[in-house]
């Protein structure tokens, strides 16, 4: 960019007009200029107009500047909450945990908005002194800190924090908290599958079908054969997203229990679900799967049949009925 342009971007962030500011600002990092852009960017950040400060946040995202830092935190205080939630999705791109070191403090903040902006900031981090905080969190009236401390928690993994996961997955009002949470159990690994399975059981017939559809996925992460029965079940689930999360993680279990329902999947009307179903199939690698993988090779569909080719030849690569029972 030419000295001109660039004096024009900075005669732009002094308008008076504050939709000029913010163009200005949205502009600027597409300037040639980097020892200046990042300066003006923390400059605007004071601007008197919310949607400047707010395009301010957002271009200062991935720039590792301990000044930008420090001016970027003090804005999880905002009086604006979109500028708040801009200020925490750009500090959570930051990758090294000693940046979390100033936003610790917001994460007891009075303020809901500033509590649950702290909590998205550090969630990445896996700082383990947001760990209390995050608990703490979890019983909150508002239902984006109790969101974000389950974020907070599932990123940290720490053993300790399971039953009360568990818990908030059961019990939470909200069904975006419930579903984050379920999501949250899938760091138990193998280990804990028993004790999450009650909570995961129960989430595959939540009343909302969000909620059914991360838990179908949540097993897989388990990598344990426990929920097995209940992917089965979910293949009636009502929902076809369910179907096909289901369908997905029976293949990713190499449930061979799972072969005739997911055999009755490749002729259903969706074809995402007829999808999953043939990899799946492919997946576990029983030979009664041939049949139905046969029959998919005439779908309608030119995925459908693609995938089922190599389904079977991964039946015949694998040249047993082998899979979790």
């Amino acid at each position: 960019m030419t000295p001109a342009l660039h004096s024009s971007i900075r005669q732009r962030l002094q308008d008076s007009d504050p939709g000029v500011r913010r163009v200005a600002v949205i502009d600027l990092p597409y300037t040639d200029e980097e020892d200046d852009t990042t300066p003006l960017l923390i400059e605007a950040l004071a601007d008197s107009s919310p949607p400047v400060r707010l395009e301010a946040a957002k271009a200062l995202e991935g720039i590792e500047d301990l000044e930008a830092l420090n001016a970027l935190v003090p804005l999880l205080k905002d009086s604006d909450a979109d500028v708040r939630v801009a200020v925490a999705y750009t500090l959570a791109e930051l990758k090294e945990q000693a940046s979390a070191a100033p936003i610790l403090p917001y994460l007891l903040d009075a303020d809901p908005g500033v509590k649950a902006a702290a909590l998205h900031a550090v969630r990445a981090l896996r700082v383990e002194a947001a760990f209390e905080p995050a608990m703490q969190a979890l019983t909150d009236a508002d239902t984006a800190v109790r969101r974000e401390a389950v974020g907070v928690l599932g990123y940290l993994k720490r053993p300790q924090a399971i039953a009360a996961l568990t818990q908030v997955a059961a019990h939470d009002v909200e069904s975006e908290v419930r579903r984050v949470a379920v999501g949250a159990l899938g760091y138990a690994g193998e280990s804990t599958a028993v004790s999450v399975h009650p909570a995961l059981s129960r989430a595959l017939v939540d009343t909302a079908w969000q909620v059914r559809e991360e838990a179908a996925t949540t097993f897989a992460k388990t990598r344990s054969a426990l929920g097995v029965p209940d992917l089965i079940r979910a293949m009636a689930d009502e929902y076809w997203q369910v179907r096909v999360k289901a369908a997905r993680s029976l293949g990713k279990l190499k449930a061979a229990a799972a072969v005739q329902v997911l055999a009755e999947a490749t002729a259903h009307a969706v074809s995402n679900l007829r999808k999953e179903a043939v990899i799946a199939l492919g997946e576990i690698g029983d030979t009664r799967g041939i049949a139905p993988l046969e029959r998919a090779l005439k779908d309608s569909d030119p995925d459908v049949r693609k995938l089922a080719k190599l389904a079977l030849t991964s039946i015949q690569m694998q040249g047993n009925p082998g899979g979790v029972a």
